[in-house]
């Protein structure tokens, strides 16, 4: 495993991190391989591991919270998600910071995930949701100075809405947030453009997430794929997304070069850029873990192919199904 600073909080961190969305939330997860996964992770060098309260209402941040306990020598960072209190994802413009985000709320959520991992203080807090007209809103700026004065909370960060990387710059100016959380993959090159930039002078930490485009990059799913009803995929994947995406997949195929799969390829893609801290793929199983920390060895893409893959960005706009 490679390591990266975490922004201005100067953690060393692994630049492959694991996602733990999957390992309570989705249809056919195995227990016994997730944790087998998870502790060959920790074995394989993986110190960051990012969860959420929403991720199996606290099942999710209990799993770590056993990891932890299981590790006891080890420094494993961690970091975990307030859910808005409105329970949508993500957040619109009219919504106001009172609906999602009430100082009280904060402060109960934070106290929820401390006791589900079963520590005295959060790593990294970050909302699961954000509106940049937020940014100057007293409310939420004094629930983090709360926390962080009663030592529960080490720093706070923004998991960023879907397609939405420009909503945050102003809240970044505050100076309040460490880090940021953004879906960033072959397809998803838009926080190049502004967020990157600004997360570069201010030094502040980018965890990538969605690195393979929910699955898409993996070559793994084609038109005729269905999902179970209780897997979030079957409500993303919807026809006209599914075949897009598809199509732009097959794109790639001719790209990849050989002895590489798809999947590696995206990863690789995302840790050849210097301005990402960790890269969260999920993993629920042991290969998966394998392979995905394989990509840590120093060696990102060809400068041509980099070029190549920069001509597939995929620009587009946050609708009723991306959530």
């Amino acid at each position: 495993m490679e390591y990266r600073t975490f922004g201005r909080i100067g953690w060393r961190i692994g630049e492959v991190g694991y996602g733990m969305w999957g390992l309570a939330d989705w249809s056919g997860s195995d227990q016994a391989e997730i944790q087998r996964a998870l502790n060959r992770a920790v074995e394989l060098g993986c110190n960051f591991f990012d969860t959420a309260w929403v991720y199996g209402l606290g099942r999710s941040e209990q799993i770590l919270g056993n990891l932890l306990q299981q590790h006891p020598g080890k420094k494993l960072h961690f970091a975990t998600k307030i859910p808005p209190k409105n329970w949508k994802w993500p957040s619109k413009p009219h919504n106001k910071v009172e609906e999602c985000f009430p100082l009280n709320h904060i402060i109960e959520y934070t106290e929820k995930s401390l006791q589900n991992i079963k520590v005295d203080c959060l790593d990294l807090q970050q909302f699961h949701v954000w509106e940049d007209g937020w940014a100057n809103n007293d409310e939420w700026k004094e629930a983090i100075t709360k926390l962080k004065q009663a030592g529960k909370v080490k720093q706070f960060g923004i998991s960023i809405n879907r397609w939405e990387s420009e909503n945050v710059l102003a809240t970044l100016r505050t100076g309040l947030i460490d880090s940021i959380q953004v879906i960033y993959n072959i397809f998803e090159q838009a926080p190049e453009d502004q967020l990157f930039p600004l997360c570069r002078e201010l030094k502040i930490a980018i965890i990538a997430r969605v690195p393979f485009d929910e699955g898409i990059l993996t070559g793994a799913i084609t038109k005729d794929t269905k999902f179970p009803k209780d897997d979030w995929r079957a409500t993303y994947f919807v026809p006209e997304n599914l075949n897009a995406s598809v199509e732009h997949a097959e794109a790639l195929k001719p790209l990849v070069p050989q002895a590489m799969s798809m999947a590696e390829m995206a990863l690789r893609f995302i840790l050849s850029n210097s301005d990402i801290s960790t890269v969260i793929p999920g993993m629920r199983k042991v290969r998966h873990v394998e392979a995905n920390i394989g990509t840590s060895d120093s060696k990102g893409l060809p400068k041509e192919l980099l070029t190549q893959l920069k001509s597939h960005r995929w620009d587009r706009r946050p609708t009723e199904w991306s959530q």
